[in-house]
C-alpha cells in the first residue's frame, strides 16, 4: 500500500472525515484489521483563516508548500489536500515536490461525467465559488458547466461554513439555509450539485437536494484509497 500524505487541519474537522474514510475503506477492502498508511500534516487552521481572509495568499501557499515538503520527507508517496479552497495552491505544490498530487476537481469531475451530467451547480466557499481556480479546472478538463449560487446566496454559503461548519456546529437552520440555496440552483438549470467544501458533507446529505450531491470530502478521499491500493 503506497503512502498517503494528507495536508489537513483546513480545518480538522473534514480531515477526521477524510481519516475516517480511508481507514474504513482500507478495512473493507483489505479485511481484517488492516487501515490505510498516512501521514497528516495539520495546521492550526486559525493561522490559515487568516491569511484567507486577509488575502495573504502568497503567506498561505508558502506554508502549503512547507506543508507538502514535510510530507515528503516524511517519505508520502503521493499527495492529498484535505480541502477544496486550498487548492488554489495545487500549481506551486506541483512544482514544489516529486510526490505527485491528487487534486480533488478530477475524482469529482469524473464522478460527474460518469453520471452523464453537465450542467452543475457548485458550493463551497466564497474563494471556491468566486476564484477561477476551481471552476476553471472543471470547464477545461471535464467540459461541465458551472454554475454558483447569485451574491446572496453565496454569502449565506460561505458564513455558514466558516461560522460554523469548522467548529463542527450543524443546525437545523443552517440545513434549511443550504436546501433553499440548492433548490434555487436547480431552479437555474443545474442537474447535480458539487459540495466543494470538504466540511458540508456535515451538514447536508442526498435527502436535502431534488439532484445528486457530488461530496467532494467522500469522493477524494476514496479516489487516495483506490490510488494507494494500486500495485
Amino acid at each position: 500500500m503506497q503512502l498517503i500524505g494528507l495536508i489537513g487541519g483546513l480545518s480538522w474537522e473534514s480531515t477526521a472525515e477524510y481519516y475516517r474514510i480511508l481507514n474504513q475503506g482500507a478495512q473493507a477492502r483489505l479485511g481484517g484489521v488492516h487501515s490505510a498508511r498516512s501521514l497528516i500534516y495539520s495546521f492550526d487552521f486559525g493561522e490559515i483563516e487568516a491569511l484567507q481572509n486577509s488575502g495573504k495568499w502568497d503567506a498561505a501557499e508558502a506554508a502549503m508548500v512547507d506543508a507538502a515538503r514535510r510530507l515528503e520527507r516524511g517519505g508520502a508517496d503521493f499527495l492529498v489536500i484535505c480541502s477544496n479552497t486550498m487548492h488554489r495552491m495545487a500549481g506551486a505544490i506541483e512544482a514544489a515536490v516529486k510526490p505527485p498530487l491528487l487534486h480533488i476537481a478530477d475524482p469529482t469531475g469524473a464522478a460527474i461525467k460518469a453520471a452523464g451530467l453537465k450542467r452543475i451547480g457548485l458550493l463551497g466557499t466564497g474563494f471556491t465559488m468566486e476564484q477561477p481556480f476551481y471552476r476553471q479546472r472543471l470547464i477545461d478538463k471535464f467540459g461541465l458547466d458551472v454554475r454558483v449560487p447569485d451574491a446572496a446566496g453565496r454569502k449565506v454559503v460561505h458564513d455558514i461554513i466558516y461560522r460554523e461548519l469548522v467548529k463542527g456546529i450543524v443546525r437545523d437552520e443552517a440545513r434549511a439555509a443550504y436546501r433553499d440555496v440548492m433548490a434555487r440552483l436547480v431552479a437555474d438549470g443545474a442537474e447535480g450539485i458539487i459540495l466543494g467544501c470538504t466540511e458540508i458533507m456535515l451538514l447536508v446529505g442526498e435527502k436535502d437536494s431534488t439532484v445528486p450531491l457530488f461530496d467532494t470530502t467522500t469522493i477524494h478521499a476514496e479516489a487516495a484509497l483506490q490510488r494507494a491500493l494500486q500495485q
